[in-house]
């Protein structure tokens, strides 16, 4: 079911032939938006950008990138030069908002086949930096299709998943045959695992790490400590739910509808004791698909085998031949 946002072209966005779950006409702030579509699914979000107060104003735009998922929105343009000029359109690229156009034909395309980076690259200015304090638009687009650093993230869903010290682990597994870094959001909890190349930084630094080491290195795993912004800018997240009945039951006491925002995400069963049958019922019993199932690790192996599997449903790759997995170890190069 889909959600419109109608201001200026109300009449035409009524004759879009979908099913609409919730409807709103006039105009609205981001806070007003937010508050109301925050924790309710929806398969698209259709806005007429006439229904967000101060629109011309990119930082608006911004501001409701940072709170909805845009994979999700599409957006009708007015056709201001406001809106319409290159260094606009490059922002909203930059924000992740590929699904925008100035028309009602437009937004029947996007419904059925949504823009991906590629469709809208040409419009993206990746030269120039505009001023947005923010780091969506620190980050340069450009790593995301390219073949410089993959940028994993990781979020703990229930409290204490264990993200930390799954990225100390991981990045252990990896330098075997990758370079790799790691990053960590607002806290200085990697200071105990005495490794050099483990850096904690504030937010507002993360695009520029990123583009610091994209190019030297060809892993960058991202502790995101629940910054919304940061979820945008890594080019996967790894939602981390650890699936005790204390963990889940607190959870969901605090919003029994949460596992709906993790739909189609990569969920990750961490320090998991269960079976095959138990990942089932917890699928069931969400709503949701669980990526991969990861039992508890030890963070002072040297060699943890259990993760291998993980990592190579993540996209790192087995070597071609046995004697090369004996040499160089489990994995080879990226897809």
């Amino acid at each position: 079911m889909n959600v419109i946002i109608a201001n200026k072209y109300r009449d035409a966005l009524a004759s879009l032939d979908i099913d609409v779950i919730k409807k709103l006409e006039g105009e609205f702030t981001v806070d007003e938006i937010v508050e109301t579509f925050k924790n309710f699914f929806f398969q698209r979000m259709i806005l007429d950008i006439t229904a967000l107060k101060d629109y011309k104003d990119i930082k608006t735009l911004q501001k409701l990138s940072l709170s909805l998922d845009m994979d999700r929105l599409i957006l009708l343009l007015d056709g201001s030069p406001e809106v319409t000029n290159p260094e606009y359109l490059s922002d909203l690229i930059s924000m992740r908002i590929y699904n925008f156009t100035m028309n009602i034909e437009g937004v029947n395309y996007l419904y059925n086949n949504p823009n991906s980076y590629r469709d809208v690259a040409q419009y993206h200015q990746l030269d120039t930096y505009h001023e947005m304090n923010a780091p969506t638009r620190e980050v340069v687009e450009v790593y995301r299709e390219s073949s410089v650093a993959q940028v994993i993230g990781f979020k703990n869903v229930t409290d204490g998943a264990g993200a930390t010290s799954l990225i100390y682990i991981m990045k252990k597994q990896l330098e075997r045959n990758y370079k790799v870094v790691a990053l960590e959001l607002d806290k200085r909890d990697f200071m105990y695992f005495d490794d050099k190349d483990m850096y904690s930084i504030s937010s507002n630094e993360l695009g520029n790490n990123i583009g610091k080491y994209s190019t030297k290195v060809d892993v960058i795993l991202v502790d995101l400590n629940n910054n919304p912004a940061a979820e945008s800018i890594v080019n996967d997240t790894i939602y981390l739910v650890e699936p005790s009945k204390l963990k889940l039951n607190k959870l969901l006491a605090q919003n029994p509808r949460v596992f709906e925002r993790y739909k189609n995400k990569r969920i990750v069963l961490n320090k998991s004791l269960l079976s095959s049958h138990d990942v089932l019922d917890f699928e069931y019993e969400t709503h949701t698909k669980v990526f991969y199932s990861l039992p508890p690790l030890y963070d002072q192996e040297n060699n943890n085998s259990a993760l291998d599997a993980f990592l190579v449903k993540l996209g790192f790759v087995r070597q071609s031949t046995e004697t090369e997995d004996k040499k160089k170890g489990l994995f080879g190069l990226f897809h």
